[in-house]
């Protein structure tokens, strides 16, 4: 029977704040490909789906590495949001700095010594899929992508919503599964402004030389689909796969806590696995 190893690591930011990882490593001895797993927004590495994802590329012989960003608001209690002021101030800009302290740490063999750090990469989910796709537009370190449900821009607020946010120094974020009453401070939007083209999704993939599979359901309730095909159309300089899974919403049909697989997911995985698989190798 084989084993997938699990551990938890910590790294420490260059402000000093812990990034809170996951490590599963396949059966054998390596060397492994490896892909970073990044959460999109209210997510974390524990949330419902992203562990058994882990999993599920580790048993294809593919290392993952799944991070929750320094300031997502959830401390040692791991599927919790207990720290609210954090996840206030977590930019854009705070997310890219995180996933590149992650890739530091990788490449330069920090991590485990069975993995192969010139396979590299990465997974996002949601406004996760729109960090990796910045970073690896940039990162020659990278050599394959692949986002599920991603969106295609950072600027998703309507002028109201930036009005009363910029007067009020805030903007709520309600929990509908914790029932919490979570917030933006102005910073965010600050970030936001003062680095838009930098932020730009589109010259993102414009820039982008790795394979990029685009994986999104058909009905996705949070992110439209059509915001999938926007980014297969901008990412001309590298080979693509855009994936449509059919009746399926922003996480697959799967919930947290995880309540088992769901055909949904079980589509994005196979389809997660064969394209890494594809050109990073694994079993």
């Amino acid at each position: 029977m084989t084993t997938i190893r699990e551990r938890s690591f910590r790294l420490t930011n260059e402000i000093g704040l812990p990034i809170r990882c996951d490590l599963r490593l396949p059966p054998g001895d390596g060397p492994f490909p490896v892909v970073v797993i990044l959460h999109g927004f209210k997510g974390f590495k524990d949330w419902g789906m992203f562990p058994p994802t882990g999993r599920a590329l580790a048993a294809r012989g593919i290392a993952t590495v799944a991070l929750n960003v320094s300031r997502n608001g959830v401390e040692e209690e791991l599927t919790e949001f207990t720290d609210l002021e954090a996840f206030s101030h977590n930019t854009t800009g705070r997310e890219i700095l995180d996933v590149d302290c992650v890739l530091a740490a990788i490449t330069a063999g920090a991590v485990d010594g069975s993995i192969d750090a010139d396979r590299l990469g990465l997974l996002g989910h949601s406004r996760g899929g729109g960090v990796v796709l910045l970073v690896a537009g940039a990162d020659p370190r990278v050599h394959c992508v692949v986002t599920w449900s991603s969106i295609a821009t950072f600027f998703r607020y309507t002028e109201r919503a930036v009005g009363d946010w910029r007067q009020r120094g805030r903007l709520d974020v309600p929990n509908a599964r914790t029932g919490q009453m979570m917030w933006l401070s102005l910073d965010v939007l600050e970030d936001l402004e003062a680095h838009r083209e930098e932020y730009d999704i589109e010259r993102a993939c414009e820039r982008l030389r790795s394979p990029l599979l685009v994986v999104h359901g058909e009905v996705d309730e949070a992110v439209d689909v059509r915001e999938a095909d926007r980014i297969v159309g901008w990412a001309k300089g590298t080979e693509t796969r855009k994936v449509i899974v059919p009746r399926a919403g922003h996480t697959f049909g799967a919930s947290h806590p995880w309540a088992g697989s769901t055909p949904a997911w079980e589509a994005a995985v196979r389809e997660t696995g064969d394209w890494f698989s594809r050109w990073l190798g694994g079993s």
